[in-house]
Order: structure tokens, then sequence, then C-alpha cells
């Protein structure tokens, strides 16, 4: 009495229509691949990074002698920058490929950072936002240091361009926790039970 209600019950498919699909759903899921190509180009960005940034070490070194201290703090500043952009770039590169196209094959290395499996596309906004906003302070920390050779004007858009990226990665962050499911009551119980 049982059986036949789920046979009545279940949809009869039409012929072609889970072909048709399954193919595109297989077209789709390989089209991933299509990204690899971009990351490998993040790569080439790395190799720019490195050599603008052993240019600065050269330039600061060749005129260390000569060098007032507001150049050489200017040039450290720059290195950071250049630091914290290669930083950025790892980061797209590792966590945009785990999670959009494949996942890394290389776990059981030693060097293995920890962090890439738990970066989701949530958290690599945050970084992302996060990082244009210490690059951002570099620059302002770098013109206020040379707040003798630039205008007012250029200080005050320097200024007002980083409090508006400080304010959008502010938002960025208030709408991802927004979007955040509710933690369950069970979880903040067992935890103070613990302490």
């Amino acid at each position: 009495m049982h059986d036949p209600t789920p046979q009545a019950s279940s949809p009869v498919p039409t012929q072609g229509t889970p072909w048709l699909e399954s193919g595109l759903e297989r077209l789709f899921f390989r089209a991933r691949w299509l990204c690899a190509p971009l990351y490998l180009g993040l790569t080439a960005g790395l190799l720019v990074i490195l050599v603008k940034f052993f240019q600065t070490v050269w330039t600061l070194v060749r005129h260390s002698y000569t060098l007032e201290f507001d150049d050489v703090f200017v040039g450290i500043l720059d290195m950071i920058d250049l630091v914290l952009l290669a930083n950025l770039l790892l980061i797209v590169m590792f966590a945009g490929y785990e999670n959009f196209v494949s996942k890394l094959d290389v776990r059981s290395h030693r060097d293995f950072p920890d962090w890439i499996g738990h970066v989701t596309f949530g958290d690599i906004k945050i970084k992302l936002m996060a990082s244009i906003v210490a690059m951002s302070a570099i620059h302002v920390l770098a013109d206020f240091i040379r707040v003798n050779e630039i205008s007012s004007r250029t200080l005050a858009w320097s200024v007002g361009i980083h409090l508006a990226f400080v304010v959008s990665g502010l938002m960025l962050a208030m709408m991802d926790r927004m979007m955040e499911p509710p933690a369950s009551p069970a979880g903040p119980r067992r935890e103070s039970g613990t302490h």
C-alpha cells in the first residue's frame, strides 16, 4: 500500500532534458578554469613588485649618505607599501584559486599556510579593503612628512581619500557581519560553561 504512492508522486522526466542539463552543468563547472590564467597573471604582478622593491632599496642604499631623514623615511614607507601590496596579491591568488578554481594539492607541504583553507570570499573582500586602508595610511603619512613640499589642497585630498577608504572598509565589514547567519544559542552556552 505504501509502494504505489512514491511512484505516482515522482515526476516522469522528459527525454533530452537531463542530458542537456547535465551537459550545461559540466560546462559551467569546467568554465571555472578560465580564471586560472588570471591568477597566473598575478604572478607577473609579483615579479613587477619585486623589481620595484629592489629599485627602491638600491636608490636608498646608493644615496644613503646624501638623503635627508625625511627622504629615507618616505623611501622605507614605500618599501612597506610594496610589501603590503605583495601580501595582498598572495592572498587574492591563493584564496581566490582555492575558492573558485580548484583545491591546492600541496597541503602536505610543511610550509603550507594554515589560513588558505579558511579564507572565504567575504574574508578576501575584508582583507582587500584593510590592505587598501593600510596602504592609503602610508601615503598620508608620507604626505605629512613632506608637508612643506606639497600644497594644502593635495594634502586635503589625500586625507579625504583615506577617510573615504576607512568609511568604505567599515561599511563593508558591517555588511559582511549583517550577512552572517546568527550563531546558534547552544554555542555560547557551551563556551561559557567551560570557562
